[in-house]
């Protein structure tokens, strides 16, 4: 297994118990065995908004980084991710998003895959580069509205 997925590893078995876990970079570091970078990498690259991670941290000599697991009911976390979209979405993020949606409950197989679909390359081949991602950001944004508007 790599050093980054040993760390994810860890901070994740930190997160079990209550959805949250504080470190001082630094240290966490030093008892890893990796450079502060290393850490930053991981949480940058693995703990993000799109997955359903909130990360603060401040500065300075007794600086630390935050991260809290974001727990919401349904309406909320599909209203959560229509708030967090941008003007612009990428494909990756999008799949994120899907993603992140569907192994918190708040949509199936099914509708992840109509999202992505709806969403994909293949659906916006046709669109100039320049407004692809403002066109996929406004698709996703509403089928999530629509999707949140239904009864189950």
């Amino acid at each position: 297994m790599s050093l980054s997925n040993d760390i994810a590893k860890m901070l994740l078995e930190m997160l079990e118990n209550n959805g949250t876990t504080e470190i001082q970079r630094n240290e966490f570091a030093q008892s890893v065995g990796c450079v502060p970078s290393q850490i930053n990498y991981v949480i940058s690259s693995r703990f993000t908004p799109e997955q359903g991670y909130i990360v603060e941290s401040r500065r300075g000599g007794g600086g630390y980084i935050k991260i809290t697991r974001v727990k919401l009911d349904r309406p909320s976390l599909i209203m959560h991710t229509v708030n967090h979209i941008g003007d612009t979405l990428d494909y990756a993020t999008c799949h994120a998003y899907a993603v992140n949606l569907l192994h918190n409950g708040a949509i199936d197989q099914k509708t992840a895959k109509l999202l992505l679909a709806a969403t994909g390359e293949k659906s916006l081949r046709t669109l100039p580069p320049a407004v692809k991602d403002r066109i996929r950001a406004s698709i996703f944004k509403q089928m999530l509205i629509t999707i949140e508007g239904k009864d189950d």
